[in-house]
C-alpha cells in the first residue's frame, strides 16, 4: 500500500485558477533553501483567453495596509517574482521538477501546470510580533506567499475574484554545533569590601531546539563581605525592526526565580533549567514567532541567521536570545548577560480548514 500524502490546494472564487502544493514550510539549510513547486489548474472556459501567472513575494508589514503617515505605507516588497504558466511558454515536461508534481498532473489533467520558484540567499525567514488582545488590525510581521492570477498582462490590476493566495513559510533551520561551548564571567568589586565578587554562567552547548530543556550552570564565589539574595536566571528574546523604525523588543520567555543565597565567604554551583516555551508566553505584546499560517499554532521565533554581505535591513526582523542572571546585593543589583545562542526547529504543517488538504 502507497503512502498518503497531504496536498493543500486553495480555488479562485470563480474557480478560474486553483493551487495544489505538497507543503507549505521551506527550509533554509544555511547553505541550501528547499524550493517552492507546485501545480496551478485552469479552466480555459472561465479563463476567458486571459494569461495565467503565478506570483512567489515576500513582503514585510509594519501596520495596516490602509495606514499611510507623509506618503509612506506601512508596507513593502522584499521580493516579488512572477512567471507566466499558461498560456505555457515552454514544454511541461521541461517544467517538472518533483515526483509529487508528476503525481498531481497525471491526477488534475491536461489543465493543470506545473511551476517552481527558487528563493534567494538574502531573504529573511517568517517572523511575527504577537499582538496583544486588544489589538486590531493586521501584526508586524514578514510574510511570504504564493498568489496565481489571471490577466492580460502581469502588471494590470489583480481582480480578486480571479486570483487565489496561499500563504507559505520560510524557516531557518541550523545544525548542532557541539563544538561551542558559551560562557561568560563577570568580576563585580564593592564599596567597602576588600575582595571581589566572581560570577561565572555557562550552557551545555550554543544550539537548542525548541521545547528542549536549556541547562544554565551558574557558579559565584562571594569572597565580598556582601549577602549575595534573590537570584533570578532568565532567557530574554530581543527582536529589532530594522525596517522602516528602530524599535526594539526584549521580552523573558522563561524565568525562574529562587530564593537562594549566597553569604559572604561562601560559593554557590547550580545548575538551572529553563524551557521558553510559547504556551507560556501567549497573549503578550511583542513576542516574536516564526511565521503563522492562519489559524494554526506556531512557536517561539528562531534566531536569524544573517549571511555574508547581506544587509541586516533588508532582515526586517532580527531576533536573538540571550541568558540574563541577576542577584541583589545587599540593596544592589547587579546584571550578568551572556550573549546569544541560537535556537532553531523544524516543525509540521496543520491543515487550514478553507485550505482544504487532499490525499494523493
Amino acid at each position: 500500500m502507497s503512502p498518503k500524502h497531504v496536498i493543500f490546494k486553495k480555488l479562485s472564487r470563480d474557480k478560474s485558477v486553483g493551487v495544489y502544493m505538497a507543503k507549505r514550510d521551506f527550509v533554509d539549510h544555511c547553505d541550501s533553501i528547499d524550493p517552492v513547486d507546485g501545480v496551478v489548474l485552469i479552466d480555459p472556459v472561465q479563463v476567458k483567453g486571459k494569461k495565467v501567472f503565478v506570483m512567489l513575494s515576500c513582503t514585510f508589514r509594519y501596520g495596516r495596509d490602509d495606514m499611510d503617515v507623509m506618503g509612506v505605507a506601512f508596507r513593502r516588497d522584499i521580493f516579488l517574482t512572477t512567471r507566466q504558466v499558461y498560456p505555457e511558454l515552454q514544454d511541461k515536461e521541461r517544467s517538472i521538477h518533483t515526483k509529487m508534481q508528476e503525481k498531481l498532473l497525471r491526477k488534475l489533467g491536461d489543465n493543470a501546470i506545473p511551476f517552481f520558484f527558487e528563493f534567494p540567499d538574502n531573504l529573511p525567514c517568517s517572523v511575527c510580533l504577537q499582538p496583544a488582545p486588544s489589538d486590531v488590525g493586521k501584526r508586524c510581521a514578514v510574510e511570504f506567499e504564493v498568489k496565481a492570477f489571471c490577466a492580460e498582462n502581469q502588471d494590470e490590476k489583480i481582480e480578486k475574484r480571479s486570483s487565489v493566495r496561499l500563504a507559505i513559510r520560510k524557516i531557518q533551520y541550523a545544525p548542532e554545533d557541539s563544538k561551542t561551548i558559551p560562557s561568560s564571567e563577570i568580576t563585580c568589586e564593592f564599596l567597602m569590601s576588600d575582595k571581589p565578587l566572581h560570577m561565572q554562567v555557562s550552557l551545555e552547548k550554543e544550539t537548542h531546539y525548541h521545547g528542549e530543556p536549556i541547562k544554565v550552570s551558574v557558579y559565584i564565589n562571594n569572597s565580598s563581605s556582601r549577602s549575595l539574595k534573590d537570584i533570578t536566571v532568565a532567557v530574554e528574546q530581543v527582536t529589532n525592526v530594522v525596517l522602516y523604525s528602530n524599535d526594539k523588543y526584549v521580552r523573558a520567555v522563561a524565568l525562574e526565580e529562587t530564593s537562594d543565597t549566597v553569604p559572604p565567604g561562601t560559593t554557590l554551583k547550580n545548575v538551572y533549567t529553563l524551557i521558553p516555551l510559547l504556551a507560556a508566553n501567549k497573549e503578550r505584546r511583542g513576542i516574536a514567532l516564526d511565521g503563522k499560517l492562519k489559524h494554526e499554532d506556531t512557536c517561539l521565533a528562531s534566531s536569524s541567521i544573517v549571511k555574508e554581505e547581506v544587509l541586516k535591513e533588508v532582515q526586517g526582523m532580527l531576533v536573538s536570545y540571550k541568558v540574563v542572571v541577576r542577584l541583589n546585593a545587599s540593596g544592589e543589583s547587579d546584571d550578568m548577560v551572556f550573549e546569544e545562542f541560537k535556537r532553531v526547529y523544524l516543525k509540521g504543517v496543520i491543515p487550514d480548514d478553507d485550505e482544504s488538504p487532499t490525499e494523493a
